[in-house]
């Protein structure tokens, strides 16, 4: 069987791309969703008409029965797993920090920190090479938001992804020995549906004016940061960044 890939997230934007840019270099790929069972579904029929192995598995990566869950279908399913992409994410309306609620930042930290912390806890096992694993790559999806703190719009989803880059750098220490690594990109402007999200659909077009390359970027970029990060090409590089962000 191939090495599989967990992608969370993978039914739209950079984790569609990634799911078939995985499928594309050798992986069976499990396409994760919460709630979108039609786009997981659209990039799973896409990879298998290019013949690839994928299938799409619901389940909320914050909470814990589903992430066990996930990967045991994975364990049934795809065969050994080699790779995990912590992709998925959410934000809320734009606004100012003294306006969001409690249960506003429980939902993004729930989300974007402890859903990968638990799809990490997950793989680790699995990949490690010490409970006779092949080792592994996790790579995560961060965001410039990270460094720049989103102010006026998502201070708290940027906070998230700060703690993402966190968890990037220990784990990365913690399982080296294992034969695993540990990874992040962070994507810029990227011409998703997730702007959408937060009440402004063309978000794009009025910021790109900050971005030295004057665009945004497209899912297919980040894919390819993230999927070369998951190959032999990256075989000595691992607590690493990649900023998909037109230099910003």
């Amino acid at each position: 069987m191939k090495n599989a890939v967990i992608i969370t997230g993978g039914g739209r934007g950079i984790g569609a791309a990634t799911s078939v840019l995985a499928a594309q270099k050798g992986y069976s790929v499990c396409v994760n969703y919460r709630s979108n069972e039609m786009s997981a579904n659209d990039v799973v029929s896409e990879i298998q008409k290019a013949g690839g192995e994928a299938i799409a598995v619901q389940a909320d990566i914050s909470v814990e029965a589903d992430v066990e869950r996930l990967f045991q279908i994975v364990d049934d399913q795809l065969g050994t797993l080699t790779a995990l992409v912590n992709n998925a994410g959410i934000l809320e309306q734009q606004m100012k920090m003294q306006t969001m609620t409690l249960d506003r930042w429980q939902r993004i930290f729930n989300t974007n920190v402890f859903g990968s912390f638990l799809c990490a806890r997950a793989a680790v096992p699995r990949m490690s090479r010490s409970r006779g694993g092949q080792g592994g790559a996790i790579v995560n999806v961060s965001s410039l938001a990270a460094y720049t703190g989103s102010p006026f719009e998502y201070l708290d989803y940027a906070a998230s992804k700060g703690a993402l880059d966190t968890f990037t750098k220990g784990l990365a220490k913690e399982v080296a020995e294992e034969g695993i690594r540990v990874n992040a990109v962070r994507p810029g402007f990227i011409a998703t549906t997730m702007h959408a999200d937060g009440g402004e659909p063309n978000r794009i077009e009025r910021v790109k004016a900050q971005v030295p390359m004057k665009r945004g970027g497209t899912p297919q970029e980040v894919a390819n940061a993230i999927v070369w990060l998951l190959s032999e090409e990256a075989s000595f590089t691992t607590g690493a960044f990649i900023d998909v962000a037109g230099g910003r």
